[in-house]
């Protein structure tokens, strides 16, 4: 795959506030299994850990930035992860079309919509309208400071969706892969950080070469992990501020030495929540994080 130099930065790298959506009745949705390998249906969930779990996220990161947090709903119970269904870009709401009908039910929460179009005046895009499977920033790791649009395709994104969701992210240039046999969503795979760097496991795509590909665009910002650190969450993190990036427990404990010295090389101070009981449902923190731009 041949892959031009990175344009320079000309939008805002990160977030300028956050919002989390509460797993009230947590438990694990049979749909969202038959294709997410990073679930166990054989396991038990602690509801009341899981909301304990959640609300020290909250606490976390709204001590870097404004963050809100809407009820939950045990009928929708991957709800917790918004980012697959709700993106943002200044001034406009973008709903996914979901793979799964437990989670299109989702795009139908008027409390979220409400809060961005009526409260925030945000304009509406429903990708809902079109044919093409999208799970918005669970499919696609957006470099938003260059408005380049990296998009895992699955059976939770097809290029008709990836398409759908340049336009309405309003991106400059897109880059389709096909994920490796078991992955899911690009997010779990890779994550571009403020624009600088990027954590990225090759062994997620299907062909690892691409990813090295991407990888090398951003220099010395590359920060390639192992397998393990993949399935442990690593790459599922996010930077929320130009200084700080966001993962769980379970991930930064699987860190290796030479991933901390390179987040830290390129700027960035791990902060960690647990959230093991959350990452029973088969996503970690940057899954839970809705972001508004």
């Amino acid at each position: 795959m041949n892959m031009t130099h990175l344009p320079p930065v000309s939008a805002p790298t990160c977030a300028k506030a956050a919002f989390l959506v509460a797993p009230e009745g947590f438990s694990l949705a049979a749909q969202s299994a038959s294709d997410n390998a990073y679930m166990d249906l054989s396991l038990r969930v602690d509801p009341d850990r899981a909301l304990a779990q959640h609300r020290d996220l909250h606490r976390t990161l709204a001590r870097h930035l404004p963050t809100i947090v809407f009820a939950g709903d045990k009928a929708t119970p991957d709800a917790v992860f918004p980012n697959n269904v709700f993106g943002t870009v200044p001034g406009r709401l973008v709903l996914g079309h979901m793979c799964h009908p437990v989670r299109q039910a989702e795009a139908e929460r008027r409390d979220i919509r409400g809060f961005f179009t009526q409260v925030l005046g945000y304009a509406e895009t429903d990708l809902r309208r079109q044919p093409g499977v999208c799970e918005l920033t669970g499919s696609m790791v957006i470099d938003r400071g260059r408005g380049i649009g990296y998009c895992g395709l699955s059976e939770r994104c097809d290029e008709a969706g990836a398409l759908a969701m340049r336009e309405a992210f309003g991106l400059d240039e897109l880059v389709n892969y096909r994920l490796a046999p078991g992955e899911y969503h690009g997010n779990v795979v890779m994550s571009v950080l403020a624009s600088r760097a990027v954590v990225l496991c090759p062994d997620g795509f299907a062909d690892p070469q691409v990813g090295r590909a991407i990888a090398a665009r951003y220099g010395e910002g590359a920060i390639l992990i192992s397998r393990e650190e993949k399935d442990a969450f690593v790459a599922n993190c996010i930077a929320l501020t130009e200084r700080h990036v966001f993962l769980s427990a379970r991930a930064a404990d699987a860190l290796r030495p030479a991933t901390r010295q390179a987040l830290d090389r390129c700027g960035f101070e791990v902060v960690a929540v647990a959230l093991d009981e959350i990452e029973k449902a088969g996503g970690s923190l940057r899954c839970c994080v809705g972001e508004i731009y």
